[in-house]
């Protein structure tokens, strides 16, 4: 049985942008304008000081991983900075090179490693309803051995670079999930698999897409009254069951059309509905176009 992180993880298919050496020495800041997608960051030595737009600033230190879903303007500093200096984010050199921040010579106060990703499948916006607006953990031995391993491989490009990189990225994910808690994620998935009692439900949910699922069946696997799972179900994951249940059956059938090979009949079969007529409806009130209309769009896309 595929276990729900698996699948989003899967359906977003992410891959590595890049990965560079980001350092800094005596007094120094920087402030990044807004990047729009995933990035991530692992300091190696020392710290610095990391304050998001809209967010309180904090200090990070050796070991700490953060993974900002959208990245927003942001400035990293020494302690005492000076006025920082505008960065673009896209500049960025994406071979792996050293950046150094503050002064150019001797041993750096504070060295990290720092990239982003893309999304070959999926909304983005997928990554973004899961996990917090900035997430920061602290301690992370895996995850640095992940980034440090990402680094490797675009610095040091080497046959089957591109697949690993990919796999790397999408363990990065996981692992960055796995380590946001229950209370800090915002209602959605990964705070409905910190609930014993849903992630029950939710296993069968995404496990069986296509069943005729109702709040009755899903509450007796969760062991809980029909309103108490509906009512803990909506408050935690932030939609009710059966909303959440065809939001997800949306998300299959969109990366289905897509990948192309199967025919809108069999793709609604595959997503748990009866007719064609019955899926092209819920589709286009969910998606906003019709199926073919959504084949054609993205077809143009490629």
């Amino acid at each position: 049985m595929t276990d729900p992180l698996s699948q989003v993880v899967g359906l977003l298919h992410p891959r590595a942008a890049f990965a560079n050496v980001i350092s800094g020495k005596g007094r120094w800041a920087v402030r990044y304008v807004e990047y729009g997608r995933p990035s991530f960051c692992i300091v190696l030595d020392g710290g610095c000081r990391l304050a998001v737009d809209g967010h309180a600033p904090f200090v990070i230190g050796a070991g700490d991983f953060i993974l900002l879903p959208t990245t927003p303007a942001f400035t990293l500093s020494s302690e005492d900075p000076p006025a920082p200096v505008p960065l673009d984010p896209d500049a960025l050199p994406s071979d792996g090179s050293e950046v150094r921040y503050g002064d150019p010579g001797g041993a750096p106060d504070m060295r990290s490693l720092g990239g982003a990703f893309l999304f070959g499948n999926a909304d983005p916006a997928l990554l973004v309803s899961l996990l917090p607006a900035v997430v920061h953990v602290r301690g992370a031995a895996r995850l640095a051995q992940l980034v440090a391993m990402v680094a490797e491989e675009t610095t040091h490009p080497r046959p089957g670079g591109e697949a690993a990189l990919s796999r790397l990225v999408e363990l990065l994910l996981i692992e960055a999930m796995r380590a946001t808690t229950a209370g800090d994620a915002p209602p959605g998935l990964l705070r409905g698999l910190g609930d014993d009692r849903l992630a029950a439900a939710l296993t069968l949910m995404h496990a069986h897409i296509d069943r005729p699922w109702s709040v009755a069946q899903l509450a007796d696997a969760a062991a809980l009254s029909r309103s108490s799972f509906f009512e803990r179900f909506t408050r935690t994951v932030g939609a009710a069951p059966m909303e959440y249940l065809l939001a997800w059956r949306m998300q299959i059938a969109r990366q289905l059309l897509r990948e192309g090979g199967l025919r809108v009949a069999e793709i609604a079969e595959r997503v748990g509905y009866g007719s064609t007529s019955a899926f092209s409806v819920a589709f286009r009130r969910r998606v906003g176009v019709a199926p073919s209309g959504y084949v054609r769009a993205n077809a143009s896309d490629g």
